[in-house]
């Protein structure tokens, strides 16, 4: 049979982005993290400290940064991107129990209301920037397409999981410069591992506190006694004001007050934020909901408030229970019961908290649009002021 011009093109891309693996693999193992600065968090995280420690889960991303200067609508600059999370590999296409919930709606996340209606997740969950939504969520519609989507699972192929926060400060957002080839690139590129963080994929263009913003990740594993689950979050951070900043229960906003945002005080002042939750433990619908809460509390021990024009939206699903897509017959589930469930409700906070963090750390000073400057949080400084406060471990 002869082999189609899209699955060549995928295939090609998927040998070109394999190469590239390991030397971004490599780079994000060598880009300090919060903890390499001696920031302190509570919990155990797992050996990558990443979603990718809750096994199946890979992560892809596709960065778009050229130009400078003066923006000229669709032309640039152009500071964007795609990130995507496959829950169990790009080859899953089963269906998992998954759930989310919004602390505060000013954003996007397609798929939602399927997903509250059956309770179960079958696509990768995209993150980009506001107005690419609709061509991500084409491009991933397709993609399940021409991979062989069908119709068994009632609509989980057609209703994609895409979500979005707005990089308009520094990227030409209104010029749609993300495309289904960056769509379909980042999927292609999907892989377990190290997870590179900052402004990267669909953090790219991001601010967080009036710092730098976009990717990050962690997460925690329970011990033993526990039952020895992992919890995952990756975030894409754009949201918050400098002066609640709070890191490792320090008041670091109140103390690195300068570094604003330039042009203008009001610069990227409220924003957003998305989290996407991953956990191997068995859990329900219903209870992946009140993980999906939790990471509003991580959200705001890192200083979020929730502002009005925030869009603060977050998914949580389990790769436990998989006879979720059993077509016949009776499924067989296991759930851990609701009086278990501290630990991963714990967990899903602390990751969310350094993931914010990892985000903050991993991200480097950018221009955009007409000069516009957003830098980075600076390392030494965050150090000094974390001793200052008794909380630097090293």
């Amino acid at each position: 049979m002869k082999e189609k011009p899209f699955a060549r093109g995928i295939i090609a891309l998927g040998i070109f982005l394999a190469a590239a693996a390991a030397v971004w693999a490599a780079s994000a193992a060598h880009k300090p993290r919060a903890r390499d600065l001696g920031v302190p968090f509570d919990g155990t995280p797992g050996p990558l400290n990443a979603i990718t420690d809750v096994k199946g889960v890979e992560v892809g991303q596709v960065t778009l940064i050229s130009g400078e200067g003066r923006l000229v609508v669709g032309k640039g600059p152009v500071r964007t991107g795609v990130t995507a999370i496959f829950p169990q590999g790009r080859s899953f296409r089963e269906r998992l129990f998954g759930a989310w919930f919004t602390l505060n709606g000013n954003g996007e996340m397609t798929g939602t209301t399927w997903l509250k209606e059956s309770g179960c997740l079958v696509s990768p969950i995209l993150l980009t920037n506001t107005q690419s939504v609709g061509v991500v969520r084409d491009a991933v519609t397709e993609w399940n397409v021409r991979r062989g989507g069908s119709d068994d699972h009632s609509g989980d192929f057609s209703l994609p999981v895409v979500a979005e926060t707005w990089d308009g400060f520094l990227n030409d957002i209104d010029g749609f410069h993300v495309t289904k080839k960056d769509v379909f690139a980042a999927l292609a590129g999907a892989r377990p591992g190290p997870v590179e963080e900052g402004d990267v994929g669909g953090g790219t263009g991001m601010v967080c506190h009036q710092f730098k913003g976009g990717i990050g990740t962690s997460s925690r594993v329970l011990g033993p006694a526990e039952g020895g689950y992992t919890v995952g979050v990756l975030v894409q951070a754009n949201y918050g004001l400098r002066g609640t900043l709070t890191i490792a229960g320090v008041p670091v906003g109140k103390e690195i007050t300068d570094l604003m945002p330039k042009p203008g005080p009001t610069a990227a002042k409220e924003g957003s934020i998305i989290a996407v939750v991953a956990t191997d433990a068995p859990l329900l619908p219903h209870q992946l909901e009140r993980l999906a809460k939790r990471v509003a509390l991580g959200v705001a021990l890192a200083g979020g408030r929730g502002n009005d024009s925030s869009g603060d939206i977050f998914i949580a699903f389990s790769t436990a229970n998989p006879q979720v897509a059993k077509m016949t017959g009776l499924a067989q589930l296991t759930m851990l019961p609701n009086e278990r469930i501290d630990p991963l409700l714990w967990a899903t906070v602390n990751a969310t908290d350094e993931a914010i963090v990892n985000a903050l750390v991993a991200a480097e000073t950018m221009s955009g649009i007409n000069g516009n400057t957003v830098y980075a949080l600076p390392h030494d400084r965050l150090r000094e002021v974390l001793r200052k406060y008794s909380r630097l471990l090293k």
